[in-house]
């Protein structure tokens, strides 16, 4: 990777005009900025597991408040990716990369395209504040006139962070046309510092999560205010943060109005498919919270059973573990490669952008394989990490380790479509990852509803998590034939040898990692169920396992793309030089 951003940067140096506003190319290159990236990204998921397990011994994890807040507090951020998210991610870096070609480095077009996104995520936030009650009556099932009130209660405190949520992304866009790469991943950390201050607070105030009596009719407005405006707090500051390294760009950025003849036509049309595409993913997935939901009313039924039934925070926590090797090594990657990707589609350079395709691809089987076989066997301990501190945590656990194998099964395509769809924004074609979304929202929702009515409300979780991953191969199979049929074939074969090769060295750690967990009581209730600590033990030495006998297996396989990651990593650890060896 670093010897593509040298080229790229040797490129630049020909044309002194194209050097001189080359900012979308990383300093120190693609690797070291790929590497900063990915530390912010693994330390904020570090402390947003730390945050969760926390959130469940303080309110619970398969409890009836630990669901009710998990809906508010997850709501805001699908609210904004439902209004802006994608069209700020997406399609923001292309435009500002292009305006920084201009004498004034983009500053105008910058300041203004600021403005009008601060105007608009304000307006939007306020009238969704207002809409709470509607909002959550609209986005949960069979919920009781109780559950409503308190859910919106936590609405009104955190819906606020839609606006913030808009704030944070579009000025970490900016940063990131800019190549300043590192405060947009890392602005996180400090979000999740505050809620962890919280949560704790919250528990030293008024005691951990004990499954016991009736936790709703016990609920006060105090607890309400310290969860709900003590996490808005967090996102504020993530955002607010941001405005620091803005201050040191090469140019001024202030409010600035007018926005005619900024090109906003033409980057509409972009935006609207991307926007489009944004507003179906996210409607389904509030769809589908909608029928988890469900899960949560059904607790009152099941008696002592109510613990092992997973609800919306065993969902999201399932999700929050598998995305985890995507947001470390895909996203930190993908993120710096894409802008390389628009600049070779901008300059009709194909051929490369192929050869960015499948190099993109091809480093992500290694993390991505591995980590899929790691939460497979570790699923039990992995889902007990988030199952609090009550007497029926263990059965909490085992409800989050279902679903994690479910997702787990869909991890390598989720990372290839995410990838590729990349490709197609690159080129400014937002219309393709509109279809495509379309399609699969069409397909998972009339499966999903289609068959709601026949099961039963504590089954609908398994259904919808089981869907997630079966779409994650069908939307490959599709994005896959159309990338080939646009832009031709890019060595898919290398691909799928390196997915095969790392697959088997990974099958090989997984079967002794399975072995070791087995001897600490992993399928047995025995040491890996007894608490958190026992848990995180166990993870820890299976993990450790799994990676010696993973690098091991790399090595006599011959994967060669283990050697590229090796060699890159080694330029700034010498140590790890020898594994290449």
């Amino acid at each position: 990777m670093s010897q593509t951003a040298s080229a790229t940067q040797q490129s630049g140096h020909e044309s002194g005009h194209e050097s001189a506003k080359a900012s979308h190319i990383p300093e120190g290159g693609m690797a070291r900025a790929s590497a900063l990236m990915a530390s912010g990204t693994l330390v904020s998921r570090v402390l947003g597991f730390i945050r969760t397990a926390l959130l469940a011994i303080a309110i619970g994890s398969t409890a009836m408040v630990g669901d009710i807040f998990e809906k508010a507090n997850t709501v805001p951020n699908i609210i904004y990716m439902l209004l802006a998210g994608g069209m700020f991610n997406v399609v923001l870096v292309p435009q500002l990369i292009k305006t920084a070609k201009r004498p004034d480095q983009g500053a105008d077009y910058t300041s203004r395209l600021l403005t009008l996104c601060v105007i608009i995520m304000g307006m939007a936030t306020l009238l969704l504040t207002l809409a709470a009650y509607p909002l959550i009556s609209a986005l949960t099932l069979d919920w009781s006139p109780e559950m409503l009130a308190l859910g919106t209660a936590f609405a009104l405190w955190t819906l606020p962070q839609v606006f913030f949520y808009g704030l944070y992304a579009v000025v970490g866009q900016i940063l990131n046309a800019n190549a300043k790469f590192g405060w947009y991943m890392w602005a996180p950390v400090l979000n999740n510092i505050i809620a962890i201050s919280v949560i704790v607070s919250y528990i030293v105030m008024f005691g951990s999560f004990q499954d016991d009596g009736d936790q709703l009719s016990e609920w006060t407005t105090a607890q309400t205010v310290w969860l709900g405006a003590g996490h808005t707090v967090g996102i504020i500051a993530q955002a607010l943060l941001l405005f620091w390294p803005l201050r040191q760009l090469p140019f001024p950025v202030r409010p600035k109005f007018g926005w005619r003849g900024m090109g906003l036509r033409s980057a509409g049309r972009i935006a609207g498919w991307t926007l489009a595409t944004m507003v179906i993913g996210n409607i389904a997935n509030l769809a589908y919270m909608r029928l988890i939901s469900g899960a949560t009313a059904s607790r009152d039924e099941l008696g002592e059973a109510a613990a092992s039934v997973p609800g919306e925070y065993a969902a999201n926590a399932a999700q929050l573990i598998t995305v985890l090797p995507h947001s470390v090594f895909v996203l930190s990657i993908a993120t710096v490669l894409f802008n390389q990707l628009a600049r070779s589609m901008d300059t009709g350079r194909f051929e490369r952008s192929k050869e960015l395709i499948n190099e993109g691809l091809r480093m992500f089987a290694i993390p991505v394989m591995f980590c899929m076989v790691v939460i497979l066997v570790l699923a039990g301990p992995l889902g007990r990490l988030f199952g609090g501190g009550a007497e029926t945590a263990h059965l909490s656990g085992a409800a989050i380790g279902q679903l994690l194998v479910l997702l787990a099964l869909g991890m390598p395509f989720r990372s290839a479509n995410f990838y590729l769809m990349r490709v197609f924004y690159s080129a400014e074609d937002a219309k393709t990852p509109f279809v495509v979304h379309g399609i699969i929202a069409v397909m998972c929702l009339t499966v999903s509803y289609g068959l709601s009515p026949f099961l039963p409300n504590n089954v609908l979780p398994y259904l919808v998590i089981g869907l997630f991953s079966f779409a994650h191969v069908v939307q490959y199979m599709i994005v896959h034939r159309w990338v080939v049929r646009r832009w031709g074939e890019f060595d898919f074969g290398s691909v799928i040898s390196a997915y095969a090769r790392t697959g088997w060295a990974a099958v090989a750690a997984g079967v002794v990692g399975a072995g070791v967990l087995w001897l600490l009581g992993g399928y047995t209730w025995g040491f890996a169920w007894e608490s958190i600590a026992t848990a995180l033990v166990s993870c820890a030495v299976v993990g450790t396992v799994m990676g010696v006998v993973f690098v091991v297996m790399l090595r006599v396989i011959g994967v060669r793309e283990f050697d590229d990651v090796v060699a890159q990593l080694a330029r700034r650890i010498p140590a790890l030089a020898r594994l290449s060896r």
